[in-house]
């Protein structure tokens, strides 16, 4: 080995030691359980993506991925504080909606202390972007959305509706339509879509905005109906109801996507293994099965458009939440 030799394996030989460790990550993980946050109780669009998705995970990964209900605090932001603290490991990851940007934006509304930014968070993939539906009761008297606009100019205030929480996807959605439509709601907050559903189907209120997944089984079983829908396009699940925009309402457009995230100072090399298990999960026929019988189909991006996805979104419903103004 001549002079030159020398002094190109000398240059080399920090590179190389530097990229040992991160291989030796990459190759290490995951050594242990995972445990996926869902911010909202059971029965939601977070839920419906993180349980299939978790379990396929578990199988490209190797080891056991749980989800955790951590619900609390308006529309998930004890959940998403809880990821947001923890130790950006790989070990802890965090399946939310849309609302992750908008809870920051409502807590300085109010002068509050901030649960966490969502620039603790690196996006990994997003899951599932539905547009959101406007449903009522089966029994209910509003056959068409302009039933159910006549009928609440007529009772400002009187037509309530249930929500995952102030500030949360359902409710930053209704108010979208409502302030559009030029109408005055009542709005009464839960702990989660879940509970916000067993609210509707019980009678404790009289409307709800929700993603067609959640909105799917009971519609079948004759239970509820859907009225409008908060996206630019119709949808397979339910092609006979029409946008907001199609009934007049231009500046109504809404979507309650699921995705998941980690900590922003998550080691490369794990970044990288999750996006690619994601990448294999996402493909999963039980993953496509199991969206596709719950009426949302599978919106898939890696980490780079979901993240740009993510920026365009947030400020839309940040400038929406604005709008709203102070609401409990």
């Amino acid at each position: 080995m001549d002079r030159r030799d020398l002094l190109r394996a000398a240059v080399a030989l920090p590179l190389l030691r530097a990229a040992l460790p991160d291989a030796a990550l990459a190759q290490s993980y995951p050594a242990r359980n995972i445990t996926m946050i869902v911010p909202f109780p059971a029965g939601g669009q977070a839920d419906l993506a993180a349980r299939p998705v978790a379990q396929a995970l578990e199988r490209v990964l190797g080891k056991p991925v749980i989800v955790d209900n951590r619900a609390g605090g308006g529309g998930g932001s004890v959940g998403n504080a809880a990821a947001a603290r923890a130790e950006p490991d790989g070990y802890t990851l965090l399946m939310t909606l849309s609302s992750l940007a908008v809870l920051p934006e409502a807590d300085r509304l109010f002068d509050r202390p901030v649960a966490y930014e969502v620039a603790q968070f690196m996006p990994i993939a997003r899951v599932l972007a539905d547009p959101t539906l406007l449903a009522v009761p089966a029994s209910a008297p509003w056959k068409t959305a302009q039933d159910f606009v006549e009928d609440a100019k007529k009772r400002p205030g009187q037509i309530t509706y249930g929500s995952s929480g102030p500030y949360g996807t359902l409710h930053v959605a209704m108010e979208m339509f409502a302030n559009s439509a030029g109408i005055k709601l009542l709005h009464v907050p839960f702990r989660g879509a879940g509970p916000a559903l067993t609210a509707i189907l019980g009678g404790t209120v009289q409307a709800i905005a929700a993603a067609p997944g959640t909105l799917k089984p009971q519609v079948d079983d004759g239970k509820l109906r859907v009225l409008g829908n908060c996206g630019a396009q119709r949808i397979a699940s339910f092609p006979d109801v029409p946008t907001f925009q199609e009934l007049g309402y231009k500046d109504v457009e809404f979507y309650i996507w699921a995705g998941l995230f980690a900590q922003s100072s998550l080691p490369a090399p794990i970044a990288t293994r999750l996006r690619e298990a994601m990448a294999e999960v996402m493909k999963s026929p039980d993953v496509l099965k199991a969206f596709e019988t719950s009426g949302s189909l599978v919106a898939y991006q890696d980490a780079p458009a979901f993240s740009e996805f993510v920026a365009v979104d947030s400020a839309r419903l940040i400038a929406a939440v604005k709008k709203i103004g102070k609401v409990e």
